[in-house]
């Protein structure tokens, strides 16, 4: 028998997704592991939509829907793209509503409801998609409604509690804490490269403060809260780490997908342990280790070095269209400048997809 490797370990801790959409290298992956869920976001739809096993799809998906848009054709074509990739994976596939729209409730709104009837039409049940929405104040009142509709939604672009409470206030499913911002996987410089992330990277203390205060307003409640889905990760010993912390599940590169199943696991060798995956997240969540006990009190990422957790769960956020949420994300430097800088990022892929469909449009007139 095979000895375990570090992504036997962390599927033992939470469920392991996969963030890209390649469905060779999904397949590839097979029977060694399958995935949970297949998350995506504007750039890893940009690829896919323009790699030469989509060519003769896009030309017949432009055909039919040349006169309904551009974004009819995006929206089908990524459903389709995904669709590719549902029967290899056990949970849900996930697409994300236009970042360019990010503040915008009805722009929201319209394409989510636009996914939906897609993924309809492509014979993919509710339960087997999600929808990943924006984590501002009028894009987080869109998934309340969304939630309401029967329409499951991720809260993404989130670096913060406040966007992690309002998720909640929403009803997200899921949320997806970036733990590097994005930036930093393509300049070194930005990237805290530490042994220990768990307890040295400056993202653990806001992951530990957000899996804190949803066990406690499940407790307060009664409610579910949104599953952590922890993202952006750099190195395997970062996915580790999000085992180690609590987090339900880890959506993860290719590229570190790679390196997790290609080292043989040595526990004497990891600085922490995680626990075993709880049948439910809230209801039997695991008690936090006395390790990461100091990380509730400090957030190096905000001037003052102090988290505000009591204060933070029991804000209105989505009121007034989000008026507090966004209100708090201004008062923190460094969400406000990673959401900025990520909304513009897939902002970028969006615009690309936009030009090559339209390209595609003139070649079929």
């Amino acid at each position: 028998m095979a000895p375990a490797t570090w992504l036997d370990k962390l599927e033992e801790q939470l469920n392991v997704d996969v963030d890209w959409m390649d469905p060779e290298y999904i397949k590839s992956m097979l029977p060694k592991i399958k995935f949970h869920d297949q998350t995506s976001n504007q750039l890893w739809v940009d690829i896919q939509l323009g790699h030469e096993s989509n060519a003769d799809l896009l030309k017949e998906v432009t055909k039919e829907l040349k006169d309904q848009g551009w974004l009819a054709i995006y929206t089908r074509m990524a459903v389709l793209m995904c669709k590719k990739n549902i029967d290899m994976i056990q949970g849900r596939v996930l697409l994300q509503t236009l970042p360019s729209k990010a503040y915008d409730t009805e722009a929201t709104l319209s394409h989510a409801r636009l996914y939906d009837a897609e993924f309809k039409r492509a014979g993919i049940s509710r339960d087997r998609f999600c929808i990943k929405i924006p984590s501002t104040g009028p894009a987080l009142n869109a998934a309340k409604i969304l939630q309401q509709e029967g329409i499951q939604t991720l809260g993404t672009a989130l670096f913060g509690v406040p966007q992690a409470v309002a998720c909640s206030q929403a009803g997200c499913l899921y949320i997806s804490p970036y733990y590097n911002e994005t930036q930093a996987h393509d300049d070194p410089k930005l990237w805290p490269n530490v042994k220990d992330p768990a307890t040295q990277h400056p993202n653990s203390p806001r992951i530990i403060q957000i899996l804190e205060v949803y066990k406690k307003l499940y407790k307060e409640t009664g409610r579910e809260q949104p599953l952590v889905k922890n993202a952006s990760f750099i190195s395997p010993e970062e996915a580790m780490a999000a085992g180690e912390m609590g987090c339900h599940s880890a959506t993860i590169s290719h590229t570190v997908l790679n390196e997790l199943a290609s080292r043989p696991y040595d526990a004497s060798t990891q600085p922490g342990q995680g626990e075993p995956k709880r049948t439910h997240a809230y209801k039997d969540a695991r008690v936090l280790p006395a390790r990461f006990e100091p990380l509730l009190a400090i957030d190096p990422l905000s001037p003052e070095n102090k988290a505000a957790l009591d204060e933070a769960a029991h804000v209105d956020y989505l009121a007034n269209g989000g008026k507090k949420l966004d209100e708090a994300i201004a008062a923190d430097p460094e969400t406000t400048k990673r959401l900025k800088i990520a909304l513009e990022l897939f902002t970028g892929g969006e615009n690309r997809s936009k030009e090559k469909i339209e390209k595609t449009i003139k070649e079929a007139a």
